[in-house]
């Protein structure tokens, strides 16, 4: 897998891990060969799931049309990179200028 896909929400409470873990979940079980779920991690106020995968923008697409992300995305934000590198591709919302890591 050749791209790290990012799913970024806002959060830094105990409940807003619990719902990044359900939709980690949820992108687990609808990615079916587009990617690898590699873990989360939550801090200074954002929650991130990443994903490993050869084909982001295809993976981001199945993740869309499954609908399993619905209740969050007006909310969310997603980039992806080359495994190896620091600069980020911006896929989602639309207009979005701005996704780093912290």
């Amino acid at each position: 897998m050749i791209y790290q896909l990012v799913l970024q929400l806002h959060g830094s409470s105990l409940e807003d891990l619990n719902k990044l873990i359900e939709l980690e979940d949820r992108v687990v079980s609808v990615l079916r060969g587009l990617g690898t779920v590699d873990g989360h991690d939550m801090g200074s106020g954002e929650a991130n799931i990443f994903i490993l995968t050869d084909a982001p923008q295809k993976a981001f697409e199945r993740i869309q049309i499954s609908g399993v992300a619905n209740d969050v995305m007006a909310s969310l934000r997603v980039a992806y990179r080359e495994a190896a590198g620091n600069s980020f591709t911006l896929i989602h919302p639309p207009g979005l200028l701005r996704f780093k890591i912290t």
